[in-house]
């Protein structure tokens, strides 16, 4: 008789309870979610009646790899774009609801006299709510057309966004074990620059791959490549400090942007909804019955704090972003649940090692309460409402049903909206074009320089780093200096009067000053920019950057091929609807 792999039989078990309880929560029109919890602790060593896993190491492994592509699938179906066209509203809520929700969860946790990393976990746990849950609520009671849906799913994709972040924030604290602003600051920056690098770098160079090598894939091909894509940035994100959901979701969101995207999207699904599974199965594995009955007071309690703290907090943030307070009460009561992000939490701060045991099937406990009673909650909105209009004051529910886009406010004239737009395209330039240089520099001073110190003599390894560095950074230099300095919209404020012209030419000092900073910082790692030799140096080299002809062609071709890609799976859409 051939011996079975103690991981396979584990595998057949997590799938027949996982299949067996999809099929139950789905006759009783549950979320699939709550049936892969109960799976897992169906299969778990906690359930003496039934047969359990027996290689928990193996059983974490697929866990990690269902996070994996969870947010790898999540980061395909976000859009930079989509955020910008969201404005201010969606922001402004989100922020508002995740740092009132943490400060309730933080708080709930010292009531409860939890260690500070627990209290800080669970913060952010509670902030988080589970688009999943909401949109097959939304689906089920035929409200995704409704206008507080939309705005509901746009607070969500904003949630899910910062919950990476948050991510990123958490398991620096947990390996450092410090709390210090300057090291949080220097965190959020690294990862600035790293979201901004990758997805500059990656929507240049895997939109012209896949396109060189479109006739020789099919689906089979496409499905490798991508997860080659996924894995490798995982990988990345890994070396470079971050977490491997952050890797994972960065080459979502690049993919997300390329024509490929709805059939990547496609086909990794299956794979996604497998792994996805084991995942949850796996969070049920940790739910210990003994433990919610010793802790069922703390249970209780942040369950009210999650639904009290939803409701009314919520609300606020949705009337400080310019909603009525029909509107407001709408969003808020469907926020009322924790879900996938709480459990992603959670096994971070388990696998860290810096979160109690106690904690996460607390979590659990909370995330299936809240989640059953979320359609309730949707339908309780319009008659609390009706209730809270009746007690208020008329003159304060006047107050509080304006509508922002009721409003008649005064639109900006042309010539604000032109410097507003031009405004922006400043911005993204200097960063863009800043981040660019960082990395050159970087990857050529910490790589470069000892490879080129193997050829040259040694006194001379750094004027040549220096300058093969400033050779790879001038088509950025010039963007830095010259992008867009002469559009049509430019030339028209600059000719609109003087008010126009200080802020444009404010704008143009300030473009030489950053330019000027990376020239100096590569004529002083060649030599003493502070000498004549040095100062001649930096002025020679701004003064052919900015004349370059092939420096601008090198430039706007490049513009042009990002843009292109950045715009290419939106033309598509266009064509085809065109074509219908």
């Amino acid at each position: 008789m051939s011996h079975l792999e103690p991981l396979i039989a584990d595998l057949a078990l997590i799938l027949i309870c996982a299949g067996v309880m999809t099929l139950l929560f789905k006759s009783l029109k549950q979320p699939i979610v709550l049936g892969y919890i109960v799976a897992g602790f169906l299969a778990s060593p906690n359930m003496p009646y039934m047969p359990s896993v027996t290689d928990m190491h193996g059983v974490h492994v697929w866990s990690e790899i269902g996070v994996i592509f969870l947010l790898f699938a999540l980061g395909l179906e976000f859009s930079f774009k989509k955020i910008l066209k969201m404005g201010a509203a969606p922001i402004i809520a989100a922020l508002s609801i995740i740092l009132c929700m943490m400060y309730v969860g933080a708080c709930a946790g010292e009531l409860f006299g939890w260690s500070r990393m627990d209290c800080i976990f669970l913060g952010g746990m509670l902030a988080m709510s589970s688009t999943t849950i909401i949109f097959k609520a939304f689906d089920d009671m035929g409200l995704r057309q409704e206008r507080f849906a939309g705005l509901v799913l746009s607070v969500l994709i904003i949630e899910d966004i910062l919950a990476i972040v948050l991510m990123v924030m958490l398991s620096t604290m947990a390996v450092s074990k410090e709390f210090e602003g300057t090291q949080m600051l220097n965190s959020m920056m690294t990862l600035g620059l790293y979201l901004v690098l990758w997805f500059t770098v990656g929507l240049y160079f895997i939109p012209l791959i896949l396109r060189k090598i479109k006739h020789l894939m099919n689906d089979e091909t496409l499905l490798i490549i991508s997860l080659a894509l996924c894995f490798g940035m995982v990988v990345a994100a890994s070396a470079a400090g971050f977490s491997a959901a952050f890797g994972a979701f960065v080459m979502g969101s690049i993919l997300a942007e390329t024509i490929e995207a709805e059939q990547i999207e496609h086909l990794v699904a299956p794979v996604k909804n497998l792994f996805g599974a084991i995942f949850f199965v796996s969070v049920g594995m940790m739910v210990d019955v003994n433990l919610i009955i010793e802790y069922i007071v703390p249970i209780i309690s942040i369950i009210a704090a999650v639904m009290l703290g939803q409701t009314i907090l919520s609300t606020c943030g949705f009337l400080l972003s310019g909603q009525s307070l029909k509107t407001s009460m709408q969003c808020s009561f469907s926020l009322t649940q924790i879900g996938e992000f709480a459990f992603i939490l959670a096994t971070l701060g388990t696998s860290l090692g810096v979160t109690s045991d106690f904690l996460y099937p607390i979590v659990v406990a909370v995330s299936v309460f809240t989640t059953f009673t979320t359609p309730y909650m949707i339908r309780l909105a319009e008659p609390a409402y009706m209730m809270v209009a009746r007690t208020l004051p008329a003159k304060w529910m006047a107050r509080l049903e304006r509508n922002k886009d009721e409003s008649d406010e005064k639109a900006p004239d042309e010539l604000q909206q032109m410097y507003d737009r031009c405004f922006k395209h400043f911005v993204f330039t200097m960063l863009i074009n800043s981040v660019l240089c960082i990395a050159i520099m970087s990857i050529m001073y910490y790589y470069g320089q000892s490879l080129i110190a193997s050829f040259v003599p040694e006194q001379w390894s750094h004027p040549i780093t220096a300058l093969v560095a400033l050779i790879l950074c001038a088509p950025f230099l010039w963007m830095l200096l010259r992008a867009g300095a002469n559009s049509p919209e430019i030339n028209k404020l600059w000719a609109s009067g003087s008010h126009w012209r200080v802020r444009i030419t404010a704008y143009g000092l300030l473009r030489i000053l950053i330019t000027a900073v990376f020239v100096s910082y590569f004529v002083n790692y060649a030599m003493p920019w502070s000498t004549w030799l040095g100062m001649f140096a930096l002025v020679a080299i701004m003064f052919i950057i900015y004349y370059s002809s092939i420096l601008e062609k090198k430039s706007n071709k490049l513009t042009k091929n990002f843009t292109d890609n950045l715009s290419a799976r939106e033309q598509l859409k266009t064509q085809s609807h065109e074509g219908e």
